[in-house]
């Protein structure tokens, strides 16, 4: 097969993503309409990912792809916000050829159609390195009611949803370096699940909000710094899964490994705080005058180090 150039491989694999968006105009222009919505802001955030860097050489292309929505997506839902478009930017390995482009096309395309997102734009280029790509992603909020991290109150719960921990242990099991008989941390790791279905709490009842995706410490530490407020997390009272509990009991300090389980990220929840208990969150501490974020064990103040994923 012939490789086809910039514009019909767009023709091919990305106009199909458009969904019939107008705004889009079939990705024939140079650039997209975003029509307003009255009544609503447009909640606008962007995540990148490398090869190599976020998620390990080799996967399938299909799976990059979904990956990368993932990741948007549950940036729009910890924001509170209804997922609506997507702009793509993507630059090909030299040895990336049709079919993986295809794939990757394909998997990118499945998870923005679940969620009901259109592509109205982006760019295709070649790299000498890994692959990379970036997704922009857009969602409306009703106005003025984006849940920022900014806005914890003294008095508030701190809450988070699903598992903790799994992100992390899915890498070490992705690398072989831990057991994971059925699986089912690798996976976790591999696609994780955007909150999309938390977006509606999150924007009744969250006073502030972010996603797990550098870790619970990490990320509650922002949350903390943004709001000018202290937090106190109770490692003990952190959600774990049934391996994660496994993994846990087989560790000689215990508290150490909880501090790890809490810092290592990838596990893309939603951690908020609010006034009062939310359906599908797990109260794990409380929002206290003060600035920073605190971890406690039975009482006593954990170190958890360097706390999380550190962006270079």
């Amino acid at each position: 097969m012939t490789q086809l150039d910039e514009f019909g491989e767009i023709a091919r694999l990305f106009r199909p993503l458009t969904r019939g968006a107008a705004g889009a105009f079939d990705l024939r222009d140079d650039a997209a309409v975003v029509p307003q919505r009255p009544g609503y802001d447009l909640v606008v955030t962007k995540d990148a990912i490398v090869e190599g860097v976020h998620y390990l050489a080799g996967e399938t292309p299909e799976l990059v792809g979904r990956r990368l929505a993932r990741v948007n997506l549950s940036d729009l839902a910890a924001k509170g916000a209804e997922p609506f478009a997507a702009f793509l930017a993507v630059a090909w390995p030299k040895d990336f050829g049709d079919a993986d482009r295809a794939g990757f096309a394909a998997g990118l395309g499945a998870d923005l159609r679940e969620a009901g997102v259109s592509l109205m734009g982006g760019d295709t280029v070649s790299t000498p390195g890994p692959l990379t790509a970036s997704l922009t992603a857009l969602g409306w909020v009703p106005e003025g009611r984006m849940v920022r991290r900014a806005g914890a109150r003294p008095g508030d719960r701190l809450i988070v949803s699903g598992h903790i921990g799994d992100g992390w242990l899915g890498l070490l099991a992705a690398r072989g370096e831990i057991a994971d008989p059925e699986g089912r941390l690798a996976a976790r790791y591999r696609l994780p699940t955007p909150r999309l279905d938390l977006r509606a709490a999150v924007l009744e009842h969250a006073t502030a909000a972010a996603d797990v995706s550098d870790g619970l410490i990490a990320d509650a530490g922002h949350i903390a710094e943004a709001s000018g407020v202290g937090l106190i997390l109770d490692l003990a009272r952190v959600p774990l899964s049934s391996p994660a509990r496994t993994w846990l009991a087989a560790q000689p300090d215990r508290a150490a490994a909880l501090a790890a389980l809490a810092s290592g990220g990838d596990d893309y929840e939603i951690v908020a705080t609010s006034a009062v208990a939310v359906p599908g969150f797990t109260v794990v501490g409380e929002v206290v005058e003060g600035r920073g974020l605190e971890a406690r064990l039975d009482g006593q103040v954990i170190d958890p180090g360097a706390g999380g994923w550190r962006h270079g």
